[in-house]
């Protein structure tokens, strides 16, 4: 079966798309495009380095609210964008847990502490952890562990299908990392703006009310997921029992906030 709500992204103006929806059970009812085409994944990379950190919590490699980052963050901080570091730069604008402050340094120091408490360069620990266990062969980090990633379809449907069905992590963990994180911490949402509250999992973006969002009107309270500036995004919608990726190579901009969530509440409706 294959989902007549896929043929949307043909409107798209991209040069190169690509897309699948996969259900709760891991099957896959339909894709759409070369879905094994490299892309660069951008900021959909940090929820494979989320993952990865929970892997080494759950070994006891690292503590979840063990010191992390600038003083008095955590790895929790880390992982919830509140520990207070700028955007791109490690210089810290505010005290941890205070607001909501998107930041890929966060990411980027969160892979150094990894690495020094793994022993594990962190771009091979993912690889240990998560990519090579789920078959995600296609996939590699060579920079950022914030926004470095370049991955294919094939493989961000195994993801897909692991987040909602996990085997490498206990679920527990998992329904850890889709909770809210510092609750009615506020913050600008990339490419929205400032939203109260500004509601966060453990790497993962929850779209609570949001309003506008990237996912779509229909979705559902409880979905989460990621979108990254390169167009690509990952969400999985709980309430629907379904995940969608989609990645591009066109960058984000006003095309995906006017595209995105039409395609994503039409794939809703079919499923």
């Amino acid at each position: 079966m294959s989902l007549q709500s896929l043929a949307l992204i043909g409107n798209w103006p991209v040069p190169t798309a690509s897309a699948a929806v996969v259900r709760a059970d891991g099957t896959v009812p339909g894709t759409y495009g070369p879905t094994g085409h490299r892309f660069p994944l951008a900021s959909v990379t940090k929820p494979l380095a989320a993952y990865a950190a929970l892997v080494a919590y759950e070994e006891g490699a690292i503590e979840l609210d063990e010191p992390a980052g600038p003083p008095g963050s955590t790895v929790r901080h880390l992982l919830a964008h509140t520990s207070g570091l700028a955007f791109d730069e490690h210089r810290v604008t505010a005290p941890p847990g205070e607001r909501r402050l998107y930041s890929n340094a966060g990411f980027e120091q969160l892979g150094d502490h990894l690495t020094k408490a793994t022993g594990i360069p962190f771009a091979e620990y993912l690889r240990q952890a998560v990519l090579a266990p789920l078959g995600m062969t296609a996939t590699t980090l060579a920079g950022s562990p914030a926004k470095d990633g370049v991955s294919t379809v094939e493989d961000l449907v195994r993801f897909a299908a692991e987040l909602q069905g996990p085997r490498l992590l206990d679920p527990r963990t998992v329904a850890e990392a889709m909770t809210v994180q510092f609750p009615g911490t506020k913050g600008v949402l990339p490419g929205y703006g400032h939203r109260n509250p500004n509601d966060w999992g453990l790497g993962f973006e929850l779209r609570d009310s949001k309003s506008p969002h990237w996912t779509g009107t229909s979705s559902s309270p409880r979905t989460f997921g990621h979108f990254g500036q390169s167009g690509t995004f990952l969400w999985v919608d709980p309430a629907a029992g379904a995940a969608c990726v989609a990645l591009t190579d066109r960058a984000f901009g006003p095309w995906a906030v006017e595209a995105w969530p039409v395609f994503t509440d039409a794939v809703l409706a079919e499923l």
